[in-house]
């Protein structure tokens, strides 16, 4: 795992080699390492043909790397043959032994037993379709020099991330925002539909960034600058359309199969490798088919909390004691606060879910131990594992029994008037259940899943006058939209796996493991195994009341009933009481001081408010008032 990052000048203006410097060293926690550049010639000088002479031409790549393979040849940015096409590239192609087989037969010649160097040959050789060919998590820049000539490709999922700034005939590309703000020319203008994204969602949704001009190269995409011409294209996308006829017993065997077939290729390392264990169904997943394919035992890192009812560690040392693996635990409380500012320089954007803080510290204590670890993310939305699935196919059966006039008169005026009653029971919680019977399937969807709710005038008039009427659904309406699936389920699943998934899961776990200097690889996410499991059938995720129904049903006998069936918790922290106490001074010695930075955003009274009423008990407004101080830690961070 690395860092990369780039300067190229397509009006052939030098780079400056202590920019570029600059955007390396910011990177360094990525890829302590080793460190690389690549700056080609201009045309004008002699260029000798029997090695690389560094220059000082348009062309600057950089790469910081954290060794994983090929521990002393993998040396990067890497050429091919004749030094024509260079390329910095972060992640692992884990089937890049089978595909040197093949080019080596098509007569291409290895200098490395990197994966690095399969990119640009198989660039050679099959162009663009190249990124067909890979069978992993990376996010690359290439240079073709003899076509002057800029190609740039993202992972199918979104597992690690690409950003980029062009304009001005300036190409600046970086792993992380950081990178690309070292450049002079990249201002640092905050994007006003990203601060209503983030405040929304709890994170700023590709292809923008809070920075205005700065971007994300979507998963499954390319980018290509050829003559001046930016083109972004699609290569891959998970298809729902697909279903796969087959008894329970055959999914139960088929899913099994391919996902030990993923576990075994995510464990090809030349350092020592682990796991993160939760305690759960996906991690607990992992490491039983990890400790299948390993003769030594694995080693497994958990978290847990003081307070019990977040506290997943008993059900960890269950699934760690079965195998007999080398199990590392931690426990995190208010005190783990401390790394907050850490955090929001990581993370260079606004980004509101808590977890990352466990996540940061399970990937601290693994990286004690080892240098690759194993997680289950992703289980979750390729089996309907969240509770908000089954309530949304709930919400989606009444929906259908009520006419359109009935649903946007009747039902809308009554969730007008019913009261927001966190507090209540959950069957007494109607108002939510009825908005979103009143709107259609998508905005319904989104309504349970945004925030602020309970503040309609959350932000500054100055802020409504520049958004003129945006709304964070357009994320949501554009994935309904282009969705093969027939199902609704399927439908929000597929939603999911191109917003939440990538934006938040995934950007926290690299964000959170890379501050370590830890290489996580997620075998869930596996294209072939999600490809798989697409053509499942619905009633086979959601089964009655059970989300994740044939894959735990695969599981029996591997991990224990009750870490199977018991209620989700969810990779969460005990928020509503850390905000009561813990975080009270911080959030009034700067959220609610004179110079606030959230003043030129948000709505002062609506702020004062909420912290009002949740600090009375009146209301539990934990998770907002948890996204207003990390936008003003990060305004303070990045823009002060």
């Amino acid at each position: 795992m690395c860092g990369i990052a780039g300067i190229i000048n397509t009006d052939r203006a030098p780079v400056s080699p202590d920019i570029l410097k600059q955007m390396a060293d910011v990177l360094k926690h990525r890829g302590p390492d080793d460190e690389g550049f690549f700056m080609n010639r201009p045309e004008a000088e002699p260029r000798p043909k029997w090695k690389h002479v560094p220059g000082q031409g348009h062309v600057g790549l950089a790469h910081r790397r954290l060794s994983i393979i090929a521990l002393d040849s993998g040396h990067q940015p890497i050429p091919n043959e004749d030094r024509s096409v260079w390329v910095t590239y972060n992640g692992e192609i884990y089937n890049y032994a089978s595909i040197k087989a093949e080019l080596t037969g098509k007569g291409h010649h290895f200098a490395t037993d990197s994966d690095t160097e399969v990119i640009v040959h198989a660039y050679e050789e099959w162009g663009d379709a190249c990124v067909q060919k890979f069978r992993g998590m990376f996010a690359f820049v290439l240079w073709d020099q003899r076509r002057d000539r800029i190609f740039a490709a993202r992972d199918r999922v979104g597992i690690k991330p690409l950003y980029y700034f062009f304009e001005a005939n300036r190409f600046v590309f970086g792993s992380e925002i950081k990178a690309i703000l070292e450049h002079p020319d990249v201002p640092r203008k905050v994007r006003s539909e990203s601060v209503c994204d983030y405040f929304h969602l709890m994170y700023v949704p590709g292809p923008e960034s809070i920075f205005d001009g700065i971007h994300k190269l979507l998963p499954g995409h390319t980018l290509s600058i050829e003559n001046g011409v930016m083109r972004i294209e699609e290569y891959w996308d998970i298809s729902f359309a697909r279903t796969l006829d087959l008894t329970e017993d055959e999914w139960c065997r088929r899913v099994l199969h391919k996902l030990e077939e993923a576990i075994d290729l995510r464990m090809l390392s030349d350092v020592p490798l682990g796991a993160f264990l939760s305690g759960g169904v996906d991690s607990g997943a992992v490491v039983a088919l990890m400790a299948g394919l390993s003769e030594a035992p694995v080693k497994t890192a958990s978290i847990g909390f003081a307070d019990e009812t977040f506290n997943e560690l008993p059900y960890a040392r269950r699934v760690a004691e079965q195998y007999n693996t080398h199990h590392h635990e931690k426990t995190v409380n208010a005190g783990s606060l401390a790394i907050l500012d850490k955090l929001v320089w990581h993370f260079d954007e606004p980004f509101a879910d808590s977890s990352a803080i466990p996540t940061y510290y399970v990937s601290r204590i693994a990286r004690e131990k080892v240098t690759v670890s194993l997680s289950g993310d992703g289980g979750d939305e390729n089996f309907a594992g969240y509770r908000r699935y089954l309530f949304d196919f709930a919400e989606n059966r009444l929906r259908s029994l009520f006419p359109e006039w009935f649903r946007k008169t009747v039902i809308s005026g009554l969730a007008d008037i019913y009261p927001k009653a966190d507090r209540l029971p959950r069957f007494l919680r109607a108002k939510t259940l009825l908005t979103n019977l009143s709107r259609e399937p998508v905005q319904g969807y989104y309504n349970s899943m945004a925030w602020f709710q309970g503040a309609p005038d959350l932000f500054s008039p100055e802020m409504k006058n520049e958004l003129n009427g945006y709304s964070s659904v357009c994320h949501y309406e554009r994935y309904f939209r282009k969705s093969d699936a027939s199902c609704p389920l399927s439908r929000i699943q597929y939603t999911d796996m191109k917003t939440y998934l990538v934006d938040d899961i995934l950007t926290k776990v690299d964000r959170a493991s890379m501050a370590n200097s830890l290489e996580v690889r997620v075998p869930v996410l596996d294209h072939e195994f999600m490809e798989l499991v697409a053509a499942m059938p619905s009633n086979l995720k959601l089964k009655k009341r059970e989300g994740k129904y044939i894959f735990k049903k695969s599981l029996a006998g591997h991990l224990p009933h009750d870490c199977m069936y018991r209620e989700k918790k969810g990779f969460s922290i005990p928020l509503s009481s850390w905000v009561k106490n813990d975080l009270k001074s911080v959030f009034e010695d700067t959220v609610l001081s004179k110079n606030s930075f959230c003043g030129d955003y948000l709505n002062e009274k609506a702020v004062k408010r909420l912290w009002g009423q949740h600090q009375k008990g009146q209301r539990d407004f934990a998770y907002e008032i948890w996204a207003i101080l990390i936008f003003e830690l990060w305004g303070r961070r990045w823009l002060w």
